[in-house]
């Protein structure tokens, strides 16, 4: 049975550096036996269909490949549309009143605990807020996420140490949603 993944690839094709075509990604992920392989705007999200694996190796797997192919390194998560979805109804905010680029989702490679997150004071930044999920945070950020301070502190590297993540907005998570039902 082929089960739908969405694969979030972090950094690519943002100011002009570490380029990754969308075509040639799809080839990546027909190459490696995908089916039903789609890519969704430009900055790195692709869906497939694959028989077997887990989200883990079928991450790794494409991860080197875009390295053997492209000369650098990615950062690469896989969910399937289960987790998908599961987030994106799981949203502890009013995403139907928001504005989507007032929304965004964090993807963590591994589930992440309160206690990564205790030296932040969330009341120092409102209106802007986060919330945590499992292996994902929400994140509402009223004038976007280009003038968050909040985000900008989330990114810090001592609060995703041995952590992959990469964030997408409010389209972009329903879309993926969409885009991997079977």
């Amino acid at each position: 049975m082929t089960t739908m993944y969405a694969a979030l690839l972090r950094g690519i094709n943002v100011g002009g550096s570490r380029k990754v075509p969308m075509a040639d990604l799809r080839a990546l992920l027909e190459g490696l036996g995908h089916t039903r392989v789609r890519t969704y705007l430009q900055s790195g999200q692709a869906v497939f269909g694959a028989e077997r694996g887990d989200e883990e190796s079928l991450a790794a797997g494409l991860a080197r490949a875009i390295e053997k192919r492209f000369g650098f390194a990615v950062d690469v998560l896989v969910r399937d549309h289960a987790y998908l979805a599961a987030v994106a109804d799981a949203c502890p905010f009013p995403a139907g009143s928001l504005e989507p680029k007032q929304l965004h989702v964090t993807y963590f490679s591994a589930p992440v605990t309160p206690e990564r997150f205790t030296e932040i004071d969330q009341a120092a930044f409102r209106p802007e807020e986060f919330r945590l999920g499992d292996r994902a945070l929400y994140l509402y950020v009223p004038d976007g996420l280009g003038r968050s301070k909040l985000a900008e502190v989330l990114s810090r590297p001592r609060v995703t140490k041995g952590l992959i993540a990469t964030s997408r907005n409010w389209n972009t998570v329903r879309k993926l949603v969409e885009l991997t039902e079977e």
